[in-house]
């Protein structure tokens, strides 16, 4: 019954897409936009397609129904609900089905928020291009990656359960869809691109129609990274959260190109230039979702976040390299419209860092995506099996990362078109002292090392930068003054501060070291004394933990053990961590004493600050959230009216600073709106 009802949504969704892009695109080639106003119901079938057999396998799962090939891989009778419900995405076929689900969410927002605009051309070809998109996902539910196969089970089967690292932590309930949630969110501003392109209104109404979609799937890849580097550093033992790994690279690429769009748009939206290093931007962004998926799902490489299954790769890099060739094909075809009249008139101005921090993050994107991708082309080319590790992606990142956060200090405080030796003397001289003063606090606490010291200044610069900001934005329009993308994007650089501080200091100050130690010893470790009290065992049904009690400076217990999913036959480590502000102790046991009387072998690891990161990346959350709410002042452009009534690119181009009339091209930047 499953698996006849849930294949039989993905059919529908199938059909759904297909007829309805197909139906759109009909009324927009022959005219008849009268006919558009039938997306909706086609997309309305799309949606409940997709919920239909998200319902149906999560109801699967809960039944244990074993008949289902996907249910026998990853359920148990054994695993607990919140893991249970999580299983649905610890697989290849269910991840496809999951990122459909997200797919015709965003398909349901954007009707709701554009169903006024039903009859718009360039809103009927962004639906004709997601449509097609949802297409290709369940296209893969219906070929190589169908969740509803059926198997034979014999009386009494239980399956293994998800993959032990995807049931020892509750992060797994929330990392992956928020990545998809960011993944999946780049589809509305990249159809919408497609839509301009196509229809030739290549001004800057699409983008300002656009632009909280962008942010707010940007904010959601940002908070799915984060959770993910949590996650890594809670549950894989190493004591480390961030290891170039060829999937975390997978999720980087994206961000960094995102990232370098949602800076440079501005310069767009302000100016009416860089129009095509925005547009290509964005359909990297989105083509780079589409790499990593294939990175992931493919088999290609070795990971512990990738799926084994590569059935889906052939597919995967054959629809990369389509949304390649659509979008080198209609940015050329179109070169012409988006030439820019106006230009950068000076380096030292907003616009001109904003173009040297898109610089700076797509040569970060090409280290990252060189490094990942050399050993597959190696190896595909005659066999050879290379390994880039963490050397070559620090020595090379490291600079570039250091760039960026002296940018991030002096971006915000530089005016439009031109900036006056006197203007930045004043604006830089308050962040410029607590970078002095960070530094300085830094080696007198004992830091050490050239790149992690200058983190700390430069860190200080950038954070003082944002704050200044935030207190003149307060002060001008109270609390409305942390509201809006400019101000909302200050919270997100303090964020940064936060996150570039921390990995600086987890990484160079980190102590690592493994004691033996029997029942009753203490050792000393970094200033604190740890006493091994005693070993246990935790037994059920689902797994065997053996741990051992590890007391800190004679206060707290914590317990790092050694995990036995009985189902599978896997053994894990589990750490435990005591969190501080200042520092973390981590605990890991590398080996099970034979007896409860024995020595244990205990990896302890003291890391600096990385409480921050996770603070940090509470912090961006909540900086994206602001930014998308509106701001004070917002400009009334009607976004998808027509090309006649978008701004003038021209006009923008010899408007001064862009700013309201009557302000100075050296007068405070805007503090206020989105």
């Amino acid at each position: 019954m499953n698996a006849t009802l849930g294949f039989g949504f993905v059919v529908l969704g199938l059909s759904a897409s297909v007829f309805g892009a197909a139906g759109g695109a009909y009324a927009l080639l022959s005219r008849r936009l009268h006919l558009l106003t039938t997306i909706r119901q086609w997309v309305w079938l799309v949606v409940a397609a997709s919920v239909g057999a998200f319902v149906v396998m999560e109801v699967a799962l809960f039944q244990r129904d074993y008949t289902l090939a996907y249910v026998s891989k990853v359920g148990s009778d054994d695993t607990p609900t919140l893991f249970n419900f999580a299983a649905l995405w610890s697989s290849l076929e269910g991840s496809i089905l999951l990122w459909a689900l997200v797919l015709g969410g965003y398909l349901a927002a954007m009707v709701v928020k554009f169903r006024s605009r039903r009859s718009d051309p360039l809103f009927g070809w962004a639906l004709v291009v997601m449509l097609a998109v949802t297409a290709f996902f369940f296209a893969l539910m219906v070929g190589p990656a169908n969740p509803f196969l059926t198997v034979e089970v014999p009386p009494g089967f239980n399956g293994p359960g998800p993959n032990p690292l995807l049931q020892n932590h509750v992060l797994v309930a929330f990392h992956p869809p928020m990545l998809y949630l960011g993944y999946v969110g780049f589809t509305v501003p990249f159809a919408f691109a497609v839509a301009a392109l196509i229809t030739g209104r290549v001004g800057e109404g699409w983008l300002l129609e656009t632009r909280r979609w962008t942010v707010a799937a940007w904010g959601f890849l940002t908070f799915g990274i984060v959770l993910g580097a949590w996650w890594s550093y809670e549950v894989l033992g190493w004591g480390g959260s961030w290891a170039w790994d060829p999937v975390e690279n997978a999720s980087l690429l994206p961000w960094l190109t995102g990232t370098a769009f949602v800076h440079s748009v501005m310069v767009q939206e302000r100016r009416g230039i860089l129009r095509v290093w925005n547009l290509s931007l964005l359909c990297a962004t989105f083509a780079l979702t589409i790499l990593g998926t294939f990175l992931t799902r493919s088999g290609v490489v070795d990971s512990v976040h990738a799926f084994a299954d590569g059935a889906v790769g052939p597919w995967l890099l054959v629809f990369f390299a389509a949304v390649a060739a659509l979008s080198v094909g209609l940015i050329g075809w179109r070169g012409d419209e988006l030439r820019s009249q106006g230009a950068i008139d000076n380096p030292v101005s907003r616009e001109g860092s904003f173009l040297a921090n898109n610089l700076l993050f797509a040569a970060l994107a090409f280290v990252v995506l060189l490094g990942t991708v050399f050993p597959l082309i190696a190896e595909a080319w005659d066999g050879t099996r290379l390994t880039i590790g963490r050397p070559y992606f620090d020595s090379l990142g490291r600079p570039i990362g250091l760039v960026l956060l002296f940018l991030m200090a002096i971006a915000p405080l530089l005016p439009w078109r031109k900036a006056s030796t006197e203007l930045l003397s004043t604006r830089l001289f308050w962040p410029a002292v607590l970078g002095v003063v960070s530094m300085a606090l830094a080696l007198v606490l004992g830091a050490r090392g050239f790149a992690a010291v200058l983190t700390f200044g430069l860190g200080g610069f950038a954070g003082g930068a944002a704050l200044r900001q935030i207190v003149l934005a307060t002060r001008r329009s109270g609390w409305r003054g942390v509201v809006g993308r400019t101000n909302g994007g200050m919270i997100v650089h303090l964020g940064v501060v936060l996150v570039a501080v921390g990995l600086a200091a987890s990484e160079s100050y980190k102590s690592d070291r493994t004691v033996l130690l029997d029942v009753g010893e203490s050792v000393t470790v970094e200033g604190h004394e740890l006493t091994y009290l005693e070993a246990g065992a935790d037994v059920n049904d689902r797994r065997l933990r053996t741990f051992a009690l590890i007391e800190i400076d004679g206060g707290d217990v914590y317990a790092p053990a050694i995990t036995n999913f009985r189902r599978s036959g896997v053994v894990v480590p589990t750490p435990s961590v005591r969190s501080g502000v200042t520092e973390d102790l981590f605990f890991v046991l590398d080996e099970l004493p034979a007896r409860a009387d024995d020595a244990i072998r205990l990896r302890v690891i003291v890391r600096p600050m990385v409480a921050w990161i996770w603070a940090g990346g509470g912090l961006m959350a909540l900086g994206t959230a602001l930014a998308l709410v509106p701001g004070s002042r917002r400009r009334s452009v009607g976004p998808l009216a027509s090309p006649a009534s978008e701004p003038d690119p021209a006009e923008r181009a010899t408007a001064g600073t862009g700013a309201a009339p009557g302000r100075a091209a050296d007068s405070e930047p805007e503090l206020v709106g989105d």
